[in-house]
């Protein structure tokens, strides 16, 4: 979203993530403190690219469930709550996912949207009726293209390519758009580390849904503009 910063739906596919431990062959090592988990549920090797990576996340799905959960109250569009309840639906899960995966390797996820996407939220209650559905969609537009962008620098490029010249380019009532032929599978960025390798991972199942989602958050706003030009 403009407004939203980051913002980059979300969204999600189910997710199994395996963790391993590695034990320190480095004696000179520090311990872990008393309680604390060893090897890769632990925090030593939680990079801060990592942290920031799920700080960012974790908001963008929190800030677009409280903005759809806002529509279904203030909007009277049929494709407005239609597509609210989707962004319900999905973020919901893929915050579940990603929450799993930090919480095996302590990784903090926040509770609640910053004030930048406060902000926005504050801003947007404040509409009614068609006002309120224009700045909606085109609010989903931003910021889905925010949190496309980002999962992408987690993912391998080549079959991002191939998954995208397989998805159809539209999607008119503000759904999610259908996969020609047989779906190419979104890999993740490799990663010695398995704790950026499971984030990955995360990003990689996730990509598909949100892409979806861009798409129908354009077609979207395209059918709302459309309307107040009659």
């Amino acid at each position: 979203m403009r407004r939203f910063g980051l913002l980059s739906l979300v969204f999600a596919t189910a997710l199994a993530f395996g963790c391993s431990n590695k034990p320190h062959n480095d004696t000179s090592a520090a311990a872990p403190a008393s309680g604390s988990a060893v090897g890769t549920a632990g925090t030593n090797n939680v990079t801060a690219g990592d942290r920031d990576f799920v700080h960012d996340v974790a908001i963008a799905n929190m800030a677009e469930i409280d903005l759809a959960r806002l529509a279904l109250q203030q909007s009277t569009n049929a494709d407005v709550k239609k597509f609210a309840q989707m962004m319900i639906d999905d973020h919901t899960k893929a915050g579940d996912q990603l929450q799993s995966i930090a919480s095996q390797h302590n990784i903090e996820v926040p509770t609640q949207v910053d004030d930048k996407h406060q902000d926005v939220r504050n801003k947007l209650a404040e509409k009614k009726g068609l006002d309120f559905d224009k700045e909606y969609a085109s609010q989903m537009v931003d910021g889905h293209q925010d949190f496309v962008d980002k999962l992408e620098s987690r993912i391998d490029k080549k079959t991002v390519d191939e998954w995208k010249s397989k998805t159809s380019g539209s999607a008119d009532d503000g759904t999610k758009p259908e996969v020609k032929g047989n779906a190419t599978t979104v890999l993740p960025e490799k990663s010695d580390n398995p704790i950026t390798a499971s984030i990955n991972q995360w990003a990689a199942d996730t990509y598909p849904t949100a892409q979806a989602h861009l798409t129908a958050a354009k077609a979207l706003d395209k059918n709302i503009k459309r309307r107040t030009t009659h």
